[in-house]
């Protein structure tokens, strides 16, 4: 008898509304990290409408504040509650946390650089490996995922997680993957059948409009990791 298909399970993978850490170009990784700016807010209170076609299940955040404070519009929007797992944070910048300096954003632009480039083993200064980090962070999707139901599950995590373990996720060749840059509430919609994830949509910008996007302030979570970012 041919083995039956799993339903396909649509993931949606959010990034926080803008932080004052963002705004000042901060590595702000850390729990419970920085609230939203009031620009941050109103990216959060325009995702109910730009997600009013998904059939949304279920909502997760980060043991971040910010992802929570982003989720709060969607999950009041649907009638949900906000689950809070372990494991979507952001990618720790582990010696460099807090600091402004265009050297410490180049070192850990650098360190995601190697990872999507294929090497897992390295670390960034005091913070964890390509290996661990992963390891973490997909096995909550995959507790995010696991419940049954056909819906739309939707992630609130954090720029350079998502990045990394979208590109890890769906096999995306390095090249694509150095050059993948998200703005505050921007994501990546995946589906999964047969366990196996494929991308059907990358939005660089706020998921409620260009026009929520504030491109003057620094973004080291965000930014791609392509050599001509570096350095600048």
């Amino acid at each position: 008898m041919p083995r039956e298909s799993v339903p396909v399970r649509r993931l949606l993978l959010l990034r926080h509304g803008q932080t004052t850490a963002n705004v000042a170009g901060a590595l702000d990784t850390a729990v419970p990290g920085a609230d939203l700016t009031e620009l941050g807010r109103r990216q959060a209170s325009a995702v109910p409408a730009a997600v009013a076609h998904e059939d949304v299940d279920a909502i997760h955040a980060s043991t971040l504040v910010r992802t929570q404070q982003t989720a709060e519009p969607l999950a009041a929007a649907r009638g949900l509650e906000v689950r809070v797992l372990e494991g979507l944070q952001e990618i720790a910048a582990g010696d460099l946390e807090m600091l402004l300096d265009e050297a410490s954003r180049e070192a850990y632009a650098e360190g995601l650089r190697r990872w999507m480039l294929g090497d897992l083993d390295a670390a960034l200064p005091g913070g964890e490996s390509g290996h661990a980090f992963l390891a973490r962070y997909i096995a909550a999707l995959r507790q995010a995922t696991c419940a049954p139901g056909t819906g739309t599950v939707v992630v609130f995590s954090h720029g350079a997680a998502i990045r990394v373990a979208v590109s890890s996720l769906v096999g995306l060749p390095p090249a694509e993957a150095v050059d993948l840059s998200i703005a505050n509430t921007g994501g990546a919609l995946l589906e999964r059948s047969d366990d196996r994830w494929s991308l059907v949509q990358w939005t660089a910008t706020p998921i409620g409009g260009a026009e929520l996007d504030d491109p003057s302030a620094a973004d080291p979570t965000g930014d791609d990791v392509t050599d001509e970012t570096q350095g600048r």
